[in-house]
């Protein structure tokens, strides 16, 4: 323990540093407020004994002084005083000084004042190391429980995918999709990565849609499509139930991410703002890496038609604010695409058309 002791008088100084040692304490004495001020804050002490008639500084400011160091705010004092007027008490007590000591000290009284603040104070340390320990433990659960969760957001998207291998990193870019949209609406990084890993699952309940209908190479009859659109639901019953928040949250937006701004989406022709947030970003997404990616039924769309498609349907589709950050984070979702495409042959042929929108976004 590291013992503090500012006392202007020589004898008195050295007469503290010997009742410290006593105590099988550190001393630290020093002659001067001035001359702790000028070490701090490279001083490291546990308990403070400080005079409190000193020239230049009293104990109170040299007190005010030294709480202007953060590392010290907290840190007990004990004011040494010939003074027994209560205003100066009260006022030291103000400025943070825990007990008090009469001149002309008595030694059995410091010894015994000091050695139960020191107990105090390594008590309060252990707390402290404790709580600082606790903190890591829980830190490192959440850590590890999180690292579970996307293990298993990533099993459940790789189980997806064997159902429709044509569409292989579709989930992938996506995800990625989204996460710049989402940075480019504005919303926070943490905020931002969580839809980047829950949006993969945006089709899992593709999983429960029979091979004839979602394998089909023509076009959808009614009955069909209808038998299609059901994958939104099922995607979320498989989801919603998880205690996780990340699974909540993708349960969220595989019911939604086929929801339109102006109500005329499925499951549940939610309009507006009643669509989560999430959906309607991952709506985007989904939109321009399905429009941009040959499917059995149909050809991909150039970059530039994409782009005008989405645009275009700003306010009836898709919500204009989503519309308008998939335009700021162009840049991006095109690096994303040149980086996960599905056909490398593609990236040749699509660099130009790409580097005109990068130009004129």
């Amino acid at each position: 323990m590291h013992i503090l002791l500012i006392d202007d008088n020589k004898t008195n100084l050295m007469f503290l540093s010997m009742l410290v040692e006593k105590l099988g304490c550190t001393a630290l004495p020093y002659p001067s407020p001035e001359a702790v001020l000028t070490d701090m804050p490279a001083i490291n002490y546990d308990i403070a004994v400080i005079d409190y008639q000193m020239p230049v500084y009293n104990g109170i400011e040299l007190m005010k002084a030294i709480s202007r160091f953060e590392k010290y705010r907290g840190k007990p004092a004990v004011f040494v005083t010939a003074d027994t007027d209560t205003a100066t008490r009260i006022a030291a007590l103000d400025a943070g000084a825990i007990d008090f000591l009469t001149k002309p000290i008595n030694p059995l009284e410091f010894l015994a004042r000091l050695k139960n603040l020191t107990a105090l104070v390594d008590a309060q340390n252990k707390l402290a190391d404790k709580a600082a320990w606790l903190r890591s433990a829980v830190d490192e659960a959440i850590a590890e429980l999180r690292a579970r969760e996307e293990e298993i957001i990533e099993r459940l998207t790789l189980a997806a995918s064997y159902k429709d291998a044509e569409t292989a990193k579709h989930t992938t870019r996506v995800g990625a999709y989204s996460e710049a949209i989402a940075l480019a609406y504005g919303l926070p990084s943490s905020v931002c990565a969580d839809i980047r890993l829950a949006s993969p699952m945006h089709d899992i309940g593709k999983v429960a849609i029979p091979d004839a209908v979602l394998l089909k190479k023509g076009t959808l009859t009614e009955e069909e499509f209808s038998e299609m659109q059901r994958h939104t639901v099922v995607g979320r019953d498989i989801l919603r139930e998880s205690k996780s928040s990340l699974l909540q949250l993708a349960a969220e937006i595989a019911s939604s991410h086929h929801e339109r701004w102006d109500g005329q989406g499925y499951p549940f022709r939610l309009a507006g703002n009643a669509i989560p947030l999430a959906g309607r970003i991952v709506a985007v997404a989904d939109n321009f890496d399905a429009l941009t990616t040959a499917r059995p039924y149909k050809e991909a769309w150039s970059i530039e038609r994409a782009v005008e498609h989405i645009v275009g349907r700003a306010g009836t589709q898709f919500d204009p604010q989503c519309a308008e950050a998939f335009q700021t984070a162009l840049p991006s979702i095109l690096a994303i695409r040149l980086a996960n495409i599905d056909d490398p042959s593609l990236q040749i042929s699509g660099q130009s058309g790409m580097a005109k929108i990068v130009s004129a976004a």
